[in-house]
């Protein structure tokens, strides 16, 4: 069974679908895999690399037109999709309605599509969970990003020229991305507190050394599958005044809640905003999805009176190599589970 491997074309997209290590790893389970010429150049894996692994190389219409599976990270669009053998299978990003044009040139192809994030968050699908190894460096980048835009020390730093004391960071949603930004976020010695609906996950945030906000609400978020539910208008409302109250004093703020199937739910609004310190920073992990903070412009920087919005929709792919690393490990996992044990590498989807 042939495997293909496309170059992402998405302008501020660096991954790749497949690194060389875990090419390797399908060719000895008796898969063949074509990658399209550079591929992983953007991640810094070169063709020679995939080559020495015992890939092979072709170009964009070979890849698509030939393969038994395609596997990519960004929704396949109108041209690709055209570019689909009669019968083949994609698996990408979905999220519902994007590229509608594909999805009919699909379905005229009689072709199956595997969208990742329908893919269950149960115990067995963990080692092939992409939305969550992508959030874990997200997570990670966003405290990154965070730091260099602050341009100060996190920890705190007693020295003969001085004192400068641990910067306040709130992290909003204790889910994976929540949780890997809390951990930077403690290992550059921040003062960190994180805010989350779902009661079940305030040891988690006390594990990793971070102060869990509650209110004194016996209703809970928890929405099943690692995600958080709508909550009642008196929650959000008590919600609200605490996050209010803990604007003036915070030096970095963090969201990360979606509720799948809607429009991120609005959380930091303006006048939180406007009540931070000149130099503070919000990061919103929830931009592509419209935002978790009122003032987000999605894909761009943004100053509001002296504190920076970061609404950047590309985290993970700034860790270009080991963002795919992680993918590439989440696709063998993936194919292991769903292939049929025999020399061909036959696979199971349907």
């Amino acid at each position: 069974m042939q495997i293909g491997i496309p170059k992402e074309l998405h302008p501020a997209e660096r991954r790749v679908a497949m690194t060389p290590s875990a090419c390797g790893k399908l060719v000895a389970r008796g898969f063949s895999v074509v990658l399209e010429e550079g591929a992983g150049t953007s991640a810094r894996f070169d063709d020679a690399a995939y080559l020495a692994a015992g890939a092979t190389l072709a170009d964009r219409a070979t890849v698509y037109g030939t393969s038994d599976l395609v596997l990519q990270i960004n929704p396949i669009d109108a041209a690709d999709a055209a570019l689909l053998r009669p019968g083949g299978r994609v698996a990408c990003f979905w999220f519902g309605d994007l590229a509608r044009d594909a999805a009919t040139i699909l379905r005229s192809k009689r072709a199956t599509l595997l969208a990742y994030e329908k893919i269950p968050r149960t115990t067995v699908a963990q080692s092939f969970d992409v939305l969550s190894s992508m959030a874990n460096v997200a997570g990670y980048r966003a405290v990154i990003e965070a730091s260099n835009e602050i341009g100060s020390f996190l920890s705190l730093q007693m020295t003969a020229a001085g004192k400068v004391p641990p910067r306040k960071v709130l992290v909003i949603g204790a889910g994976v991305a929540g949780l890997a930004a809390i951990g930077a976020a403690r290992a550059l010695g921040a003062d960190v507190r994180a805010f989350d609906t779902r009661p079940a996950v305030k040891e988690e945030v006390k594990s990793l050394g971070a102060r869990f906000l509650e209110l004194q609400f016996k209703e809970s978020g928890d929405g099943g599958g690692g995600y958080a539910k709508t909550m009642s208008k008196e929650f959000i409302d008590a919600e609200m005044a605490l996050f209010r109250a803990q604007a003036p004093e915070l030096d970095v703020v963090i969201t990360t809640a979606l509720i799948p199937g809607r429009p991120a739910p609005k959380l930091w609004m303006a006048d939180m905003v406007r009540a931070m310190k000149p130099g503070s920073v919000i990061v919103d992990m929830a931009a592509e999805q419209g935002g978790n903070c009122e003032l987000t412009r999605p894909g761009e920087r943004t100053d509001v009176g002296g504190v920076v919005i970061l609404g950047y929709t590309d985290l993970a792919s700034r860790m270009a190599g080991d963002a795919s690393t992680f993918f590439a490990n989440n696709m063998v996992h993936m194919l292991r589970h769903v292939s049929v044990a025999g020399e061909q590498g036959a696979i199971a989807f349907d």
